[in-house]
């Protein structure tokens, strides 16, 4: 795969890039100015490890598109991230094709520290239909960026997706290519008594089934076995809040645990497959 990383300015002027096979870096010596772009491309789909800065833990996330651009947060839209992040006069960017084997392991599909509102090219993808005040620090993109911290809320690290006191409040997550899940693992948050809690949360499968899920007050994590299946999306709803004086549920993370579909989205996944088996892996019919 033929990886290059590029930042543009808002004219559209390239003001640094780097290109490699399979792995590539990049080091910018200037400050970030409002309106900059970080642009991934990639010659065909697949899976990438990313650091966008040095700041933000890498992700392996699954590439659909052949570019992803990420404007460079200013302002209100700087919440989500770490103080540090995007910061200084030097910036150590790096994309790297995954490795067969680390695609085809078991781990949380939903994790993706690089997503926002404009992404539609790199997975997963969050969305909701409704974030408290269109405000950044409770964006649906913050129920998969990898931070856990709970018992506060409104900042970095302990951003979290706000649903704006909505019982109609659904957040979709989208792999981009059929997966295997078997574990759902809630965090929500816990900064109480601010806030409050669900006591009960419903998740819809693209293969057309609905769960529903036991919640209680709680910032540790709550893991739930469900049955293996493959899809393409699910969507968290019906959030049935607890009776207490708090207006206030929300949610700081969402893990979806499984694996890849050997032959789903990467070809590298049948690759992996047929190593550990010694026959080949023929693509599902889904």
């Amino acid at each position: 795969m033929e990886l290059a990383l590029k930042i543009v300015d808002a004219d559209g002027l390239v003001l640094a890039s780097s290109t490699g096979r399979d792995e590539t870096f990049l080091v910018y010596r200037q400050s970030y100015r409002e309106g900059d772009r970080v642009v991934v491309e990639a010659s065909e789909p697949g899976h990438i490890f990313l650091a966008l800065d040095g700041a933000i833990q890498p992700g392996l996330v699954y590439m659909k598109e052949c570019a992803y651009e990420l404007a460079v947060p200013f302002g209100d839209k700087r919440k989500p991230y770490s103080p540090n992040a995007f910061r200084g006069d030097i910036h150590r960017l790096s994309a790297r094709s995954a490795r067969p084997d680390e695609i085809a392991r078991r781990r949380n599909l939903a994790f993706n520290p690089w997503d926002d509102h404009a992404n539609r090219a790199l997975f997963p993808h969050a969305r909701a239909n409704v974030e408290t005040r269109g405000e950044a620090a409770f964006a649906a993109r913050n129920a998969i960026d990898g931070e856990k911290a709970n018992d506060d809320h409104g900042f970095w690290p302990y951003t979290s997706w706000g649903i704006n006191r909505d019982p109609q409040a659904a957040l979709k997550l989208e792999f981009g290519r059929p997966v295997s899940i078997d574990e759902i693992v809630f965090y929500l948050r816990a900064d109480f008594p601010h806030d409050s809690w669900w006591n009960e949360a419903s998740v819809t499968f693209s293969s057309g089934r609905t769960s529903r899920f036991p919640l209680v007050k709680s910032g540790a994590a709550q893991s739930f076995s469900i049955e293996p299946c493959i899809v393409e999306w699910v969507e968290l709803h019906g959030l049935i809040k607890a009776e207490d004086a708090s207006p206030f549920p929300a949610l700081t993370q969402i893990e979806i645990w499984g694996t890849e579909v050997p032959g789903g989205g990467d070809l590298d996944v049948a690759v992996a497959a047929e190593d550990k088996s010694g026959l080949a892996a023929l693509p599902l019919n889904l």
